[in-house]
């Protein structure tokens, strides 16, 4: 959990699914900014793969790319924006925004780190690292210590659902991606992420008010990413 923050057992209900979609369509449009073909486009693909995890429906993805990469009216101008803080008991917080109102959005989150603390540019990214991160499966349950050997991975630890999730230099990332999915890997994302390099240990009732923090930080529209050091 030093790396990046995903709410476990999101309700199946149609307000969760829709805020889902939501995120998961802004990542295409932002993605495809750097062109349609997601065979040229790691990004994109990884952005798709994971779309389809989420059983995204294929025209809602279509119409995410072609919006994004300009092939209809009306494209939708996203920027990010990044905010850093301390959840309760002081636990460091990045978190990635993928915004179209700077003013919305900072609004938003200063309402939201009230039970925390907003601080400035700098505070707290200090104490994180930036470093590639892709998540992948495989099939047949290929072994991920070789394959991370093999594609050139740094590291790597258990994700969720049965996934991998594979770190690397940052500059090595899209190469990490090939050769994973040369191995027969489907990378479901593929991302720059934040690191937490001393992830602070918590149990208990103290933990659950953490969890409870990031959780409604991640219900809000704008928030894309959440990165916490916390073990």
């Amino acid at each position: 959990m030093g790396a990046q923050w995903k709410q476990k057992g999101r309700e199946e209900n149609a307000a969760a699914r829709g805020r889902i979609f939501g995120k998961l369509a802004k990542e295409i449009i932002v993605a495809a900014k750097g062109g349609a073909d997601p065979d040229k486009n790691a990004r994109l693909r990884a952005a798709i793969e994971a779309a389809k995890k989420s059983s995204m429906p294929r025209d809602t993805i279509e119409r995410a790319v072609k919006k994004g990469s300009g092939q209809l009216d009306g494209s939708a101008n996203f920027e990010v924006v990044t905010y850093e803080g301390f959840a309760p008991h002081q636990v460091p917080v990045i978190v990635e925004c993928l915004t179209d109102n700077r003013t919305r959005t900072a609004t938003n989150i200063r309402v939201l780190f009230r039970k925390g603390q907003l601080a400035a540019t700098g505070a707290v990214s200090w104490d994180f690292k930036r470093r590639g991160l892709l998540e992948a499966t495989h099939a047949a349950k290929a072994d991920p210590e070789a394959a991370a050997i093999e594609a050139g991975a740094d590291d790597l630890e258990p994700a969720d659902d049965g996934a991998t999730r594979f770190f690397t230099d940052p500059a090595e990332l899209d190469q990490v991606g090939k050769q994973l999915a040369a191995a027969g890997w489907t990378v479901e994302s593929s991302k720059l992420a934040w690191v937490g390099n001393n992830p602070v240990k918590l149990d208990g009732a103290a933990r659950d008010e953490v969890e409870s923090f990031l959780q409604a930080l991640d219900e809000d529209d704008d928030v894309q990413n959440i990165y916490v050091a916390l073990a």
